[in-house]
């Protein structure tokens, strides 16, 4: 026979593992901390912010140009002629 100390049932283990947490008192904030979160919100917030920001993003300046080249009227394209036939339709798929 083992010479180890009874141990308790796991559901009776939890329970004084959670009296245990619930038993410690509540973190407290460090002294000023609110009042240096608000005062460093404040200074973010009233930075002066660029007119045109995409300006920033070279990404945006290139779909902006894919957008604006494939939105033409297409008159480079060769219109089609006005006496085809629609291409048949496929069957026995």
């Amino acid at each position: 026979m083992s010479d180890s100390a009874p141990r308790l049932p796991a559901d009776e283990e939890w329970e004084d593992l959670l009296r245990q947490w619930r038993e410690q008192p509540a973190p407290q904030p460090r002294p000023y901390f609110y009042s240096r979160v608000r005062a460093r919100l404040i200074s973010k917030t009233s930075e002066h912010r660029p007119q045109r920001t995409w300006v920033r993003w070279p990404a945006y300046a290139v779909m902006l140009g894919i957008v604006l080249l494939l939105s033409g009227d297409g008159a480079a394209l060769p219109s089609a002629e006005r006496n085809a036939t629609p291409e048949a339709p496929l069957h026995g798929r």
